[in-house]
């Protein structure tokens, strides 16, 4: 049996809480690795944490200046040269586009580090999946990925989401939310099939547990009926039902939805209230115009009516909620569309995955301190099509 196969089994045969000492194991073993260790991003994608059992015996190392961060910022892995004919290899642990992390690993320099790399990067990849369906059953990485406590808002939210990145042949998504330790109402959702993209950010009213509480009623109302069948625009009039029955207009929530086909760039969208669209295509930066359409809940039976569009390869598209664009100076000026078109142009090199924490961080200038006033999200799309029938491999995501 070749090591990597040795290496996949003790994966997939180690207990939850256990994929660390698996990995360690079969690593020192096989590879003749010094030393193993599972770095996972935290939430608010400042730091990589390390996975140990509390408390830590390892430091927090930062996302934008370390070897490890380097490994997790451009997805690729990163070997360092360290004394004693040794060498330290960062791996991005990646599901499907979904970055949530770098394994890190010292070993013996030379030909013998040459020849492991592809085996060690692989076995990063078999690692994130494990991670994943480990999380069913342990806290243990969700515990490692907090820089600080969640509030029990922000606990609901995120386990709300479907990840912060994911990646397609046909297209590539980013996200992210802040302030990230005490999120409100703001939230994201996407699935794909082999053939569409569903797509949707919403912006709920009001704070904490009640703000969260409404967005997992609409977000849970729209996956019903998506997993029904329903097009886009029944979508969201069974959401609207749902939302409504229960608070009777006093609480209502804002929706932007796009369902995508994967083979032509087909948009379909229901803008139901506050989270805008801009679009950067062919270096022009443009807000998308849709019928304004009423929030999901303020009224009883309300229609939705779906917009059509066309995205094409190489466009570049950017939801953000109302504490984006809404968010004031210290002199109370509104950050508005035009700063957001110079963010947005200004991270136009960046993958779809960096870009929201990037706009995010400018935004944070804008405002002159760390902590809003609302919450912020942002969600970057990174369209490239499919280049014929049949020719896109299909992976899913969400």
């Amino acid at each position: 049996m070749n090591r990597f196969v040795t290496a996949e089994r003790a994966l997939r045969t180690a207990a939850p809480h256990q994929l660390l000492d698996a990995v360690r194991r079969v690593l020192t073993d096989q590879y003749a690795a010094d030393s193993v260790e599972l770095y996972l991003a935290d939430y608010g994608l400042t730091v990589l944490q390390p996975v140990s059992v509390l408390p830590h015996t390892l430091q927090p190392v930062s996302v934008a200046n370390s070897p490890a961060g380097r490994a997790f910022g451009a997805q690729e892995p990163y070997v360092e040269t360290l004394p004693g004919d040794l060498v330290r290899a960062h791996l991005p642990v990646t599901v499907r586009g979904d970055r949530l992390g770098v394994l890190t690993v010292t070993l013996p320099g030379g030909e013998h580090a040459d020849r492991c790399l592809g085996e060690l990067a692989e076995i990063a990849e078999v690692l994130g999946h494990e991670v994943v369906v480990a999380e069913r059953d342990t806290d243990l990485y969700l515990q490692a990925r907090r820089r600080d406590r969640l509030t029990l808002a922000a606990e609901m939210q995120w386990q709300l989401l479907p990840g912060r990145s994911c990646a397609r042949p046909e297209y590539e998504l980013g996200a992210q939310l802040e302030p990230a330790y005490a999120v409100f109402g703001d939230n994201f959702d996407w699935s794909a099939t082999a053939d569409r993209l569903s797509l949707y950010v919403t912006n709920g009213m009001g704070e904490g547990i009640e703000a969260s509480l409404l967005t997992n009623l609409a977000i849970n109302a729209l996956r019903n009926a998506r997993r029904a069948g329903l097009p886009i625009a029944d979508q969201a009039a069974l959401a609207d039902q749902a939302v409504y029955a229960h608070y009777r207009g006093r609480c209502y929530l804002s929706v932007l939805m796009l369902d995508i086909e994967l083979a032509t760039g087909r948009v379909r969208a229901v803008d139901a209230g506050s989270p805008r669209l801009l679009r950067l295509r062919r270096g022009a930066v443009e807000r998308m115009p849709f019928d304004a359409q009423l929030p999901l809940g303020m009224f009883e039976e309300t229609d939705y009516v779906a917009q059509e569009f066309t995205v094409e390869p190489g466009d570049r598209l950017v939801f953000v909620s109302d504490g984006v664009y809404g968010a004031a100076s210290p002199g109370g000026a509104a950050y508005g569309d035009a700063a957001l078109a110079r963010a947005i142009q200004s991270t136009r090199l960046l993958p779809a995955a960096e870009v929201p924490r990037a706009v995010l961080r400018e935004l944070s200038g804008h405002r002159g301190g760390p902590v809003p006033d609302d919450d912020a999200l942002v969600v970057c799309l990174d369209w490239r099509g499919r280049e014929g029938p049949g020719k896109a491999e299909v992976r899913g995501c969400g």
